[in-house]
Parts: structure tokens; sequence; C-alpha cells
């Protein structure tokens, strides 16, 4: 028996000794994912990563509002026309986009999708729009007026003009359901990066924890933290490649969608949260709200730290966040 055990164990420990991380880069959602499994060969890893692929089209097909057959585009076309029957997935991410829209005083809102181009971060853009552009560019958006009905599980745009959009969830939410998806296949450890929405669960093959680099956006050749992330979510939201300046005002392509004006002040946020569509929403949320409204907001949350860059180039981070410089 004694036998027995000891080729069973040393099998067993073969077998945790040989697995790898296996990577692929790919399109999805408009945007590079690249998804990194642990696995015992490649064949098993290729298999893992064709799942999460498949999770991620699936869900875009649902939440796409440039898919005319999505139930999201249904929902845009019968604004205010009539209520529209969704799956309860697409409904109960709907609901809690609008507990965040709550949470952040509407700095977040999936309603943003109505607001007109106003402003081009192309190089095309001479003079900034005037007041009266920029008021009418969100006369449509407002979290208010998305009627939820959760004993129909319906969705009513309440005006007509009015549109949802998951541009600033989407990805995040995205890759929280591939995650899930692969933990419940036995997936021991990976990670889930959609265009700088990281998700993370397990261990590196040989024990360490899972690092993020965070990078200054004035040098980006310069890493000044490198951050462990066991099982939990951090997205970076940047504006350091789109703005344009007026009057000596540096815009971002970060649009508050309360007044239609672009965010200022802040060039890169962090955020470190369970689950990466809170993350996302809440990088974007941090921007609008401006430093000290959005460290405030953070340090109130369980769970959720960032770190702020603003536009001198200055690091600020949530209260419970420790960052050994490099």
């Amino acid at each position: 028996m004694k036998h027995h055990f000891f080729i069973l164990f040393l099998s067993f420990t073969l077998a945790c000794i040989a697995q790898e991380p296996y990577k692929r880069t790919l399109k999805l959602m408009g945007s590079r994912f690249d998804i990194t499994v642990v696995a015992n060969d490649s064949v098993q890893g290729n298999q893992y990563i064709d799942t999460a692929v498949a999770e991620i089209s699936r869900i875009e097909k649902l939440i796409s509002s440039w898919d005319g057959n999505s139930q999201t585009s249904k929902i845009n076309r019968n604004a205010g026309i009539k209520p529209v029957k969704v799956d309860s997935e697409l409904f109960e991410l709907i609901e809690r986009a609008i507990g965040i829209s709550k949470l952040t005083d509407g700095a977040f809102d999936i309603s943003y999708a109505s607001m007109d181009n106003i402003w081009k971060f192309d190089g095309s853009m001479t003079t900034m729009p005037s007041e009266e552009e920029i008021t009418a560019s969100v006369s449509k958006v407002g979290y208010q007026n998305i009627i939820l009905n959760k004993e129909n599980s319906t969705v009513f745009l309440k005006s007509e003009g009015m549109k949802i959009g998951f541009g600033a969830i989407g990805k995040g939410y995205a890759a929280d359901k591939a995650k899930d998806l692969l933990i419940s296949k036995g997936v021991p450890s990976g990670i889930i990066n959609a265009s700088g929405d990281m998700n993370t669960w397990g261990k590196q093959p040989n024990g360490k924890e899972w690092k993020v680099a965070i990078t200054n956006p004035i040098d980006k050749n310069k890493v000044f933290a490198l951050l462990p992330i066991t099982n939990e979510a951090v997205v970076t939201s940047g504006n350091y490649e789109k703005f344009v300046n007026f009057n000596g005002t540096r815009y971002s392509h970060i649009i508050d969608p309360r007044t239609g004006y672009p965010s200022t002040g802040i060039i890169s946020v962090t955020v470190f949260a369970p689950k990466a569509e809170l993350a996302d929403a809440l990088a974007t949320s941090v921007f609008v709200m401006g430093k000290e409204a959005g460290l405030d907001r953070i340090n109130q949350l369980p769970k959720i730290e960032c770190i702020i860059i603003d536009d001198k180039g200055n690091i600020t981070k949530s209260k419970n966040i420790e960052i050994d410089k490099l």
C-alpha cells in the first residue's frame, strides 16, 4: 500500500508541476483581449481559451448597440414607444448599471449613448462647442428615464431618441463572465485582459501571485509600482492619448454625461475591485467626478481601491492601498 500511495502522490505532484500558462491575443467587442489560462498542455489550454472566447462573443451579441439584432438595439429602437422584454441577464446588468449611477450621482450613466458627439478627439476640432450645443448634446441623457419592470423583465426608455450603451462596462462584464465560466470548468488560474480591464484568479504555476504594473502615462516607459492581484479585477482608464486643449485647459475624451463637458485634471485612474464590471464603471466615474470627490467616494466603498494620476504627474491613492514604489 505504501508503494501505491507513493506512486499516486508522485503522479499528482508531476501533474501540478506540468501546468503552464497558455495565452492568446485576439480582437473581441472591438477591443484587444489577451486571455491567459493555466493548463496541463496546449490542447487543454486552447480548449479553455475557446470556451472564454465563445462566452465573450455571446455577451457581445446580447449587449452590442452596433448589432441591429441585439436586445440592446431593440430597447433603443423602441425608446419613447414601448417597453421591450429582455433576458434576465441583460435586465440585471442594466439594473446594476443604474445602481452604479445612483452611487456616483450620475457620473456613470449607460444612457450616455444618447449624447450627440460634438467633441472630436481626432485633431479636427479648432474651436470649443458653444454652451448651447453642449447643453443640447446631453438633453436625452438620464438614467432616471430608464424604466425597469422586474415582473415582466422589460426595459423602457422614456424619451424618444434615448439610447443605452455598455461602452464603459461591457468589456468588464464580459471578462467577469468568462472568468466565472472558466472557474466552473476547473481552470485553476488565469487572466483575462480586455484592453486594460484585467480580471485574475488563482496564482501563477510557480505559486506566486499575478502582478500588475502601474505606469505613469506622462512617462510610459516608467513603471512606478508592481502590485500583486489575487482573484480580483484591476482596470486602468486613461485619457493621455485622446484629448484636446482649449485656452490652456486639457479636455479628455471621457465626458460627464450630466453636463456634456469633458473631464479635466486627471490623466489616469486605476481601480481595484472584486469584479471588472464595477472597476470599469468606477474608473470612468472617478474621471468625471474629479480627484477629491472621486477619492472620497472610493474610500467609502468596501473592497475598492484606486490610484489616480493627475495632469501634473502627481500620484494619489485611496487610503487602504499600499504601494511599494520601484
